[in-house]
């Protein structure tokens, strides 16, 4: 019943944000794809490695910002396979990037309750986080990626 809401919902918005939204489930499964390949090998796509963008953003670009932001997580809540932070962050950074807009991915490690090593992955363009903030502050920041735009 809950897809069957989900599609009743989405057939009633709008084409600019169905089509945001079918930007932002398509970039989740090429995302997933390369999560699942070896972090050797995708680290030089997303971007410098210990670099971070600006903190300074045009204003125009915020409301692109937090439409960006709600496609991502409302779609990785509606997908067939796991769309959990890297992922998340880095359908948001292509989406990003498609749009000419600077972004950083931070990668970050803590301890569980239980003392285990768990990791999280967030991202940011300009002074707004786009992925992952809700618990970023209970992980040590252990490498970033600036996905820098040429001019």
């Amino acid at each position: 019943m809950k897809v069957f809401k989900s599609i009743r919902i989405f057939l009633l918005l709008g084409i600019n944000i169905k089509l945001l939204f079918l930007e932002a489930f398509f970039l989740l499964g090429w995302a997933r794809i390369l999560k699942s390949m070896p972090f050797s090998k995708i680290a030089p796509s997303l971007g410098e490695h210990m670099n971070e963008t600006s903190l300074i953003i045009d204003e125009s670009k915020k409301q692109q910002l937090k439409n960006i932001s709600e496609a991502v997580n409302i779609m990785s809540r509606n997908t067939f396979w796991e769309s959990m932070c890297l992922v998340k962050a880095i359908a948001a950074m292509k989406m990003l990037e498609r749009r000419q807009i600077e972004s950083t991915i931070y990668l970050g490690t803590a301890k569980d309750e239980t003392g285990k090593l768990i990791a999280h992955a967030w991202l940011r363009s300009g002074p707004f986080y786009i992925t992952g903030a809700e618990v970023m502050d209970q992980f040590v920041v252990v490498s970033k990626f600036a996905k820098k735009i040429s001019s």
